[in-house]
């Protein structure tokens, strides 16, 4: 148990940290296959956009939010997957955007 904690512990640390440093911000929406959409905003990090926070609006409504200070729960988690907008399907938008959404 005592490990399990030291590595949320780490996690939590080094998405603080990259969340606090920031002085480049991506922002990105995705649909996925039922409905909801993703909002995420990342940063650069090593060469990789890293995901430092997520929200997923379901289509049913419900607003579920990501970061270091929320890493997980009954619903989902936040990614530990680097984002490629190459590759990826998403869909930049303005930070205003995102704030609206993780505001709610």
């Amino acid at each position: 148990m005592v490990y399990l904690e030291r590595i949320k512990a780490e996690t939590v640390a080094y998405f603080r940290a990259l969340d606090e440093a920031a002085t480049q911000r991506h922002h990105f929406r995705h649909a996925d296959e039922e409905g909801g959409l993703w909002y995420i905003e990342a940063v650069p990090d090593r060469g990789e956009l890293v995901v430092i926070k997520q929200a997923e609006l379901t289509s049913a409504g419900q607003l579920h939010r990501y970061s270091w200070e929320h890493l997980e729960d009954e619903y989902g988690f936040l990614t530990d997957q680097a984002v490629d907008p190459e590759e990826d399907p998403l869909e930049a938008i303005p930070a205003e955007g995102f704030l609206r959404v993780w505001k709610q």
